[in-house]
């Protein structure tokens, strides 16, 4: 009995760990894993940027590549209401009314071809 006890023990202690363990390594999509946004050319939606390529849901265009300024410090609402708009001053979301997080974009390596360098 006291064998069944352990191991049920022991089976839920391994179960917590590993279901905290996953829920920590969830990618999340940070300013510094970004290496450019896009943004309608019209600004019909502001500053507002995005992520991905594609079209502005308001006028139809399409959205224009725009490079980030390295280490130049962004703020954005944590919880990400407005989806993935940049301030560039610290204070409350809009929509939420949640303090902005400080956002530090970091420069993307040069990329260069490999070459055997033999």
């Amino acid at each position: 009995m006291k064998q069944l006890k352990m191991i049920i023990t022991l089976a839920i202690t391994v179960f917590c760990f590993t279901a905290t363990n996953a829920q920590s390594k969830t990618k999340r999509t940070t300013i510094d894993t970004i290496a450019k946004v896009y943004q309608c050319p019209m600004k019909c939606e502001g500053d507002k940027t995005y992520n991905k390529a594609g079209e502005c849901p308001k006028c139809g265009m399409n959205l224009k590549a725009k490079s980030i300024p390295v280490m130049a410090a962004k703020y954005q609402c944590p919880m990400k209401c407005e989806g993935n708009k940049l301030y560039s001053k610290a204070g409350k979301c809009p929509e939420c009314n949640m303090t902005l997080a400080k956002l530090v974009i970091k420069k993307q390596p040069e990329s260069h071809q490999h070459n055997n360098h033999n």
